[in-house]
């Protein structure tokens, strides 16, 4: 089974989002609590099935670091992270 933790990356594979790349916000046995930071925010994450979606090998070191000294984490931050990794893919 995937190890998805809160700020792994993972790509859709199915679905409206397909292609599309994710932050997690949690997870449990069968579904994801996604985050983009623009349409799907802490406040309205989107629920999504766990095996529709590919976990990435990048993690980014701010949102980890806010992760573990227990700082709030917003909207912004992840809308940055996402384009940071989508910018070293280039």
């Amino acid at each position: 089974m995937l190890e998805l933790n809160f700020g792994s990356f993972v790509l859709s594979k199915a679905g409206h989002d397909k292609d599309e790349i994710f932050v997690i916000l949690k997870a449990d046995s069968e579904y994801v609590y996604l985050l983009d930071g623009i349409y799907k925010t802490f406040e309205k994450p989107k629920k999504k099935n766990r095996k529709h979606v590919h976990l990435i090998e990048y993690t980014d070191e701010n949102l980890n670091l806010k992760f573990k000294n227990h700082e709030k984490i917003i909207n912004e931050d992840i809308k940055r992270a996402i384009k940071l990794y989508r910018n070293s893919k280039k």
